[in-house]
């Protein structure tokens, strides 16, 4: 939570991948208010015509950015978001920005379980809706207090 999961059409150099990951993650923390630690990003290098834009002239190459993110957000702030992830990912795999997408799927957070570290022990459990709050209180820290009161969750 979120996951974000790139279809693409070549292969990248693994210090690419880790910075574009890098830069993914902080982009959503900032633009989504929370923090780049829950944010998940997959390569999926599916190889040369295996991702295709449906155009008008008929199918062309194409990419895609899936984002699977809790629920909560206005329209504006997802896309600034998408905006964002769009022009970054251009820039770094060199994409051709006609042909490249951004879509979300958007969660409640009751539908995403999570493992922390609490104390030294991994704990468990679903995830909370998102909340303007995060700002202030990054949900993982949030998790770690209410672990530390209630205990393991399974």
């Amino acid at each position: 939570m979120p996951h974000l999961q790139l279809e693409l059409t070549a292969n990248y150099p693994l210090a690419v991948k880790r910075e574009l990951a890098r830069r993914l993650g902080d982009l959503y923390g900032k633009i989504m208010q929370t923090t780049p630690d829950l944010v998940d990003v997959s390569f999926r290098e599916l190889g040369d015509g295996n991702v295709w834009r449906c155009d008008a002239g008929g199918p062309v190459p194409s990419a895609v950015l899936i984002c699977d993110i809790r629920a909560g957000r206005p329209p504006e702030q997802r896309a600034r978001l998408a905006e964002a992830l769009h022009s970054a990912c251009v820039e770094a795999l060199n994409l051709d920005p006609l042909h490249f997408g951004v879509e979300f799927t958007q969660h409640s957070g009751d539908e995403i379980w999570r493992t922390i570290l609490i104390d030294g022990a991994v704990r468990g459990g679903l995830a909370h809706d998102w909340s303007p709050s995060e700002v202030r209180t990054p949900l993982v820290e949030r998790l770690r207090k209410e672990n530390a009161r209630t205990g393991p969750q399974s």
